[in-house]
C-alpha cells in the first residue's frame, strides 16, 4: 500500500495507508518525545484500544488516556478545556505528543488539543472512521464549533504522520461507512473522475467493503487530499475546491443542532444541493449533474431534509467559514472530476437549489 506526503513551508510528513498501520505508531515519535496522550472515546477504545496498547508497547512506548465523550453536539470549548485540565494533572509538559484516534470529531478535536497545548505540542492521528482517513484526518485543520457554525473556533496544525489503517473500517456501522463514502465521491467529483467512477459502477462491491477496493478508494481520495494540502496549506486557493457540498452541509448540521445527520450526510446534501446550482448557473450539464445526484443517491438512504427552511439555512450562509466579507463562495462542478469556485451566487438561485436539492429524496438504490 502507498505511502503519501504532505508538504508544506514548515512541515513535510508521511500519510500511510496500509493494513496494519496502526503498528507503526510508535516509529512516528519524534526522537525527544515526552509523555503521550491519546484522546479517543469509550467504545471506540473498547473496539480498537488493545491494538494500539499493543502498537507502543512493542515500540517501548505507552500512554495515556484521555476520554472525549464524541458526537458532534460535543465538539465545543469545554470538553477540550477538560481534555487540557486532565494532561496538566497528569504532569504534560511541552515534550508531551496527542495522539488523535478516532473518527472526524476526535482528530479534530486532539488536534486541537495539541495546537492550543502549551501553545502547541505534536500530534500523530490515527483516524479509524472511512470520513477521518479521507478527509478529516489528514491536512492539519483542527477545531471546535460555536452554536452558530460549524469549526468556527480552529488552527492549522500539522500532524507529525497520519497512520490509516484500512482494517479499521471493517466494525464500522453501515451509516458511519457510507456517510465517509460520501466524501470519497466528493474527491471524485472535484478531482478525478476514476475514482468517481468506481463509486458509480459498483455500489453493491463497495458497500461490501471487499477489501481491495476500499483500499483502492482510501488510497485514491488520500492522494488528492495530500496533493491539494501540498499546492495550499491554508485554504488561500486550491484546497477550497474540498469544500464541495459543505457550504450547505454546514448549514445542514448547524440547523438541525448537530442531532440529525452524521457529517458526511449533511455534505451529501449539501453536493446534491451544489449540483443542482452548478446547473442554475449553466456551469454544468444537466446530464452531468443527473449521473452525480444517481451516484450519491445510490448510497442512500439519506436522513430527509426536505423539512428544512430554506431561508433559515440561507441565514445561516452568512457565519459560514467560506463567506468572505459579506460574499458567499460556493464549489461548484464544471464536470465529472473538476469544479470551481464561484462566488457572488445570486440569493435567489441558491434557495431554488435548495429546493430542490433537499427535496430530492428519494431511497438509494443498488447501494443497499
Amino acid at each position: 500500500m502507498p505511502t503519501f506526503e504532505v508538504r508544506t513551508p514548515l512541515k513535510t510528513y508521511p500519510v500511510i495507508v496500509e493494513r496494519g498501520a496502526i503498528q507503526q505508531v510508535a516509529q512516528s515519535f519524534p526522537a525527544k518525545a515526552g509523555r503521550a496522550f491519546v484522546v479517543t472515546t469509550r467504545d471506540l477504545w473498547a473496539l480498537h484500544g488493545a491494538k494500539l496498547e499493543e502498537a507502543l508497547d512493542n515500540g517501548g512506548r505507552r500512554a495515556e488516556v484521555l476520554f472525549f465523550p464524541g458526537q458532534e453536539v460535543n465538539k465545543r470549548l469545554e470538553p477540550v478545556e477538560r481534555l487540557a485540565e486532565q494532561m496538566v494533572e497528569l504532569g504534560a509538559d511541552r515534550t508531551s505528543i496527542v495522539i488523535g484516534f478516532g473518527g472526524g470529531i476526535v482528530t479534530d478535536v486532539a488536534g486541537f488539543l495539541a495546537a492550543i497545548f502549551m501553545r502547541g505540542i505534536p500530534v500523530i492521528q490515527v483516524p479509524t472512521t472511512l470520513l477521518a482517513q479521507v478527509d478529516a484526518a489528514v491536512g492539519g485543520k483542527t477545531g471546535v464549533n460555536l452554536v452558530n457554525g460549524k469549526n468556527l473556533i480552529g488552527s492549522f496544525h500539522q500532524p507529525l504522520a497520519v497512520l490509516i489503517d484500512p482494517d479499521l473500517v471493517a466494525t464500522l456501522p453501515e451509516r458511519e461507512f457510507r456517510a465517509g463514502l460520501y466524501e470519497v465521491i466528493k474527491c471524485g467529483v472535484i478531482r478525478d473522475a476514476g475514482i468517481f467512477n468506481l463509486c458509480a459502477t459498483e455500489p453493491r462491491a463497495v458497500m461490501a467493503m471487499q477489501p481491495a477496493l476500499v483500499d483502492e478508494l482510501i488510497a485514491g481520495a488520500v492522494r488528492i487530499k495530500c496533493e491539494v494540502v501540498s499546492a495550499d496549506e491554508r485554504e488561500g486557493g486550491l484546497r477550497r475546491i474540498l469544500n464541495f457540498g459543505h457550504t450547505i452541509g454546514h448549514a445542514i448540521e448547524a440547523e438541525t443542532e448537530y442531532k440529525r445527520f452524521l457529517h458526511g450526510e449533511a455534505v451529501a446534501w449539501g453536493m446534491i444541493a451544489a449540483t443542482h446550482l452548478a446547473v442554475l448557473t449553466d456551469k454544468l450539464s444537466e446530464a452531468e449533474a443527473g449521473v452525480i445526484v444517481r451516484t450519491i443517491e445510490e448510497y442512500g438512504s439519506l436522513p430527509p431534509a426536505n423539512d428544512l427552511d430554506p431561508d433559515r439555512l440561507l441565514a445561516r450562509l452568512s457565519s459560514d467559514k467560506k463567506t468572505l466579507q459579506g460574499t458567499v463562495h460556493f464549489v461548484l462542478p464544471i464536470r465529472v472530476g473538476d469544479a470551481i469556485v464561484v462566488p457572488g451566487v445570486e440569493q435567489r438561485l441558491i434557495r431554488q437549489a435548495m429546493l430542490a436539492g433537499l427535496a430530492d429524496a428519494r431511497p438509494g438504490g443498488e447501494g443497499h
